[in-house]
C-alpha cells in the first residue's frame, strides 16, 4: 500500500523542488482532522484497506512532518529531503496504525517519522558511514545535541554522557572525534596558487603503476601458481578432478553432481575434498 499511496499523494502534493515555501503554504491549507473524523477514517481504512482513507490521514498530518523535520536543520541536509523522508515514515505509520488502541495517529506516527529521517541523515551526513551499530546511532544523535550547547567535552562531561547513555568512555570519545571531522574533497578545484592546493590528490602518491611493484606482484603470483601446480601434482587423479571442479573452474560443481559422477555419496566427496585441501596446505607450508 505504501508505494501506491506515495504515488497518489505525489500526484496531489509533493515537496516542490523549485519552491519549498510553496509546498509549506499548501500543506498549511490542508485542514486538520478532528479526533472523531480521524477515528472514523482510520476504522474505514482498517476494515476496507481503502486508499482514499489512507490518503486523507497522511495529508492531514503533513504539517506535523514539517514540524519534526525543522528540528534536523542543523545537519546541513536539504530541508525538502528531510520532509520527504519524514513523509515516508508517516505513510508507514498510517499503514500500521490501529485505531482501536485509543491513541491519536500523531502520537503513533512520531516514531516512524523520526526513524526515516534518522536513516536519511546517517546515510548522507558523511561520505564515510559514521555509525554501524544501534548504540552508535543513539550516541550520534544524543552527542550532537549536547555538543550544540557545550562545545568540546571535558573529561568529566564525557564520563557523564557515557554513564547516561550506557556506553563506554572510549565510545563517546571516538564519536566526538567523528563529529568534529569534515569530508575532504580528494581532487579540489585548483586555486591558482600552488601553496593553497592541499587536496589529497596534490600530495598522495599513486603506486599502482610503479614498475618495481608490478614486477614484485607478478613474481609473487607466478610463485603461488607454481606452488599450486606442485601441490596438485602429488594428488591422485580423482582428488585433482574434484578440486578442479569445486575450486578452480569458473562453473563450480556441487557435491551431489560429483557424487553421481564417481558413484559415491556426497559426504565421501566432501571428505576427499577436505583431505586434498589439507595436503595442499601442508605442501604450501613446507
Amino acid at each position: 500500500m505504501s508505494q501506491a499511496l506515495a504515488l497518489s499523494i505525489n500526484r496531489t502534493l509533493t515537496v516542490c523542488e523549485n519552491s519549498l515555501d510553496s509546498y509549506i503554504q499548501k500543506v498549511k491549507n490542508i485542514p486538520i482532522l478532528s479526533a472523531e473524523q480521524e477515528q472514523q477514517i482510520a476504522e474505514h481504512l482498517q476494515e476496507h484497506n481503502d486508499m482514499e482513507s489512507a490518503r486523507q490521514l497522511v495529508m492531514s498530518h503533513l504539517r506535523f512532518v514539517m514540524y519534526i523535520a525543522k528540528g534536523y536543520r542543523g545537519y546541513g541536509l536539504p530541508q525538502a529531503d528531510l520532509i520527504q523522508e519524514g513523509n515516508i515514515g508517516l505513510m508507514k505509520a498510517v499503514k500500521r496504525f490501529d485505531p482501536t488502541m485509543g491513541v491519536r495517529l500523531v502520537s503513533f506516527a512520531v516514531h516512524w517519522i523520526r526513524a526515516e529521517i534518522h536513516e536519511y541523515i546517517l546515510r548522507n551526513w558523511r561520505i564515510v558511514k559514521i555509525v554501524t551499530t544501534k548504540a552508535q546511532r543513539k550516541l550520534f544523535f544524543n552527542l550532537r545535541s549536547s555538543k550544540k550547547r557545550l562545545g568540546w567535552f571535558s573529561h568529566e562531561e564525557i564520563k557523564t554522557v557515557a554513564d547516561d547513555l550506557g556506553v563506554s568512555y572510549q565510545d563517546v570519545l571516538e564519536m566526538e572525534k567523528r563529529l568534529s571531522m569534515q569530508d575532504m574533497t580528494f581532487d579540489a578545484p585548483e586555486s591558482g596558487e600552488d601553496d593553497d592546493n592541499f587536496s589529497p590528490a596534490a600530495y598522495l602518491e599513486d603506486n599502482r603503476f610503479d614498475p618495481a611493484l608490478l614486477v614484485e606482484q607478478d613474481n609473487l603470483q607466478q610463485y603461488q601458481l607454481n606452488l599450486l601446480y606442485q601441490g596438485l601434482s602429488v594428488l591422485d587423479e580423482r582428488s585433482r578432478d574434484i578440486l578442479q571442479h569445486r575450486w578452480l573452474n569458473e562453473q563450480k560443481a556441487t557435491l551431489q553432481a560429483l557424487a553421481e559422477k564417481y558413484a559415491v555419496s556426497a559426504e565421501r566427496i566432501r571428505q576427499i575434498e577436505k583431505d586434498a585441501l589439507q595436503k595442499l596446505r601442508t605442501g604450501f607450508a613446507s
